[in-house]
């Protein structure tokens, strides 16, 4: 279907793709990973001839129909269902071609193939794909000027699905996508008939739909059979593998070296020695290990108080336009320790929600009574937008941070992945990763006992998702989450709370539950193609691992290591401030003219020292034993 060789491309100096090289049977379903940047969407654009490579081959199949989702949000009076209709092109030529043709045997045969592609379902197949992207029967027959981009790019997906391409071509078909069409895109890609290629850094996806996933790293392809699961055990094999070849070179080298330190001077040796460092050049460097530097992580702080409950709702409506309340008569309580998930389609109210517990929306009638020391940090949808994209950073931290020495903003910031060079990057330049973490950072200055997170990891890769959740789980506060991520939802809340219809309710079962109960909903009652989930097992035989267990785990987990991270952070404070004091005292008898001022003062100072020097000592011993003890917690 498609073979690549050699292929070359660069970019301002920097080689995206170095001789690369791939061949993608037909019928596959790849899932195309690796690190912003690394070339993903560079490499799509190349098999569509958006861009030209430097040097190498792209072939596809003769006869080959490639597709992809326009980059243009398509817009004007054409309703959605008109629009993805016409993404079908032969049907399009066909139909005008039968509005003019005069010739009886030309109609004849227009109308034949008109039948071969089933032409006369497609209006219907058209409003099945936009309704499980979410479009309600009613929305579909509006024009696309009254639309959102976001809606939009829906129909323009839509529409790359309906064409049925032989070779689709998908960039990250979920950021515009909640999480409800997210699992009905998952459902309706994994029945795909042709061959498929999508980039994406859903987790839940690619083990989903792919049976390969294809890893761009360092300019080259390479292409594992299975799903990401799979894709990430045999990575870890090979690293193991690598690890150990690594070892072994080691070993030998430091023999080898041994032997030349020890006999290069000497004339009986001197042939041996010049013979094994020969052999030492021969050995070239160590290879690098599969596991990447590339390292991302969110801290953030703990709560100075959490009251319970932390805010109360009784008989809360609230919306936007007076008289028309989107929410109604919510009779809610969030308690210290909940971690909630809100579900629901967009539209509903999970981000009004949001926005009303929060304190952004007032309630159009009811009780909302929050305690008084509830502190809430709130990331909205469009935080990012609130960033200064003109100042630096650490310029945008210090701002927050008027009364905080440059040192404590910068460890602030550390706090959330930006070393020093990083801190440093004007704000428009930083990766849309990089300004969610700094938008973040922001968020729990004020050290909040309830966070709110809204879409949090839109601009995040599957390294930065990953932070973000070991993140989480360490927060000692209240959580409500709003996401697309099923991964993160699962593994950081133990509750989900559905909004739907203008009312909030648990929802009593977990995220697979949900999953039945919403295709079976949108796909008119069928619920075809989930047997695997009804079983027991996916396509590939996997036990499935119940998800109620993982998030009672996770909580177990932040219930156990609370007391102890509370020690080490006691222990490190107290090593912290005897190293301090310890460093003080040899500045101050390192200088030769204190020993000019009191004897007895010189001898306070000698005695302070040794005494401080025992005491660092064991404060390090017993920082030492409660990491020790905070590690073994966190790996039961």
């Amino acid at each position: 279907m498609l073979q690549i060789n050699q292929l070359n491309y660069t970019i301002g100096g920097r080689d995206i793709l170095l001789s690369a090289d791939v061949r993608i049977p037909k019928g596959k379903r790849v899932g195309i990973v690796g690190h912003n940047g690394c070339g993903k969407t560079t490499l799509l654009r190349l098999i569509t001839g958006d861009l030209e490579a430097d040097g190498g081959t792209i072939s596809v199949q003769k006869k080959c129909i490639v597709g992809t989702v326009a980059q243009e949000a398509p817009s004007g009076s054409r309703t959605p269902v008109e629009t993805v209709l016409l993404s079908d092109l032969e049907r399009t030529a066909l139909l005008q071609r039968a509005e003019t043709e005069t010739d009886s045997a030309q109609i004849a045969h227009i109308h034949e193939r008109l039948n071969d592609i089933d032409a006369h379902t497609a209006p219907s197949r058209a409003a099945a794909i936009l309704a499980g992207l979410g479009f309600t029967e009613e929305m579909q027959q509006q024009p696309l000027s009254t639309f959102s981009g976001g809606w939009k790019m829906r129909v323009a997906l839509a529409g790359a699905l309906f064409s049925e391409p032989d070779l689709l071509l998908l960039d990250e078909p979920t950021n515009h996508l909640d999480l409800e069409s997210i699992m009905w895109l998952e459902n309706y890609l994994k029945q795909y008939p042709h061959t498929l290629l999508v980039v994406s850094h859903d987790q839940d996806l690619l083990n989903t739909v792919a049976d390969a996933i294809l890893v761009v790293r360092q300019g080259k392809l390479t292409l594992y059979n299975g799903n990401f699961d799979a894709y990430v055990r045999a990575e870890a094999e090979k690293a193991a593998l690598e690890q150990a070849s690594i070892a072994k070179q080691e070993a030998a080298r430091a023999h080898l070296q041994s032997f030349v330190d020890r006999f290069r001077a000497k004339a009986t040796k001197a042939k041996q020695a010049q013979s094994r460092l020969k052999a030492l050049e021969k050995m070239g460097p160590i290879p690098e290990q599969m596991t990447s530097s590339y390292q991302v992580h969110f801290k953030f702080p703990n709560p100075l108080s959490s009251p319970s409950p932390l805010i109360k709702l009784d008989g809360v409506s609230a919306g936007y336009v007076p008289g028309q309340p989107i929410l109604r008569e919510l009779h809610l309580s969030v308690f210290k320790d909940d971690r909630i998930a809100l579900l629901g389609a967009n539209g509903n109210g999970k981000s009004t929600l949001a926005k009303l517990i929060s304190n952004q929306l007032r309630p159009m009638s009811g009780e909302l009574v929050p305690s008084g020391k509830l502190q809430v940090g709130y990331f909205a949808q469009n935080q990012l937008d609130q960033l200064n994209a003109e100042i630096t950073a650490l310029e945008q931290m210090n701002l927050a941070m008027p009364n905080a020495s440059i040192t404590e903003v910068r460890n602030w910031l550390g706090r959330f992945g930006f070393g020093q060079e990083r801190a440093e990057v004007i704000v428009g330049n930083l990766s849309g990763g990089e300004k969610t973490r700094l938008a973040l950072s922001l968020v729990a200055l004020q050290r909040p006992n309830l966070m709110i997170l809204d879409e949090p990891t839109n601009h995040l890769d599957m390294d930065s998702r990953a932070a973000l959740m070991d993140g989480l789980n360490e927060f000692e506060g209240a959580l409500i989450l709003i996401s697309h991520d099923r991964r993160l939802i699962e593994m950081t809340c133990d509750q989900l709370w559905l909004v739907e219809a203008g009312q909030c309710q648990q929802f009593f079962g977990d995220i697979d539950e949900y999953r039945k109960r919403l295709l079976s909903t949108r796909n008119g009652g069928r619920t075809s193609g989930t047997s695997d989930l009804e079983d027991g097992t996916d396509a590939a035989g996997r036990d499935k691992v119940s998800k109620r267990d993982a998030r009672r785990d996770a909580a177990q987990i932040r219930a156990r290591v609370a007391p102890l991270k509370k020690c080490v952070d006691a222990a490190e404070k107290k090593v912290a401030a005897l190293t301090e004091e310890k460093e003080a005292l040899q500045t101050t008898l390192s200088d030769p003219q204190f020993y000019e001022g009191p004897a007895d003062m010189v001898a306070v100072s000698t005695a302070r020292l040794k005494e401080i020097t025992s005491e660092l000592e064991a404060a390090e011993e017993e920082w030492l034993l409660a990491l020790d003890e905070l590690e073994s917690a966190m790996a039961q």
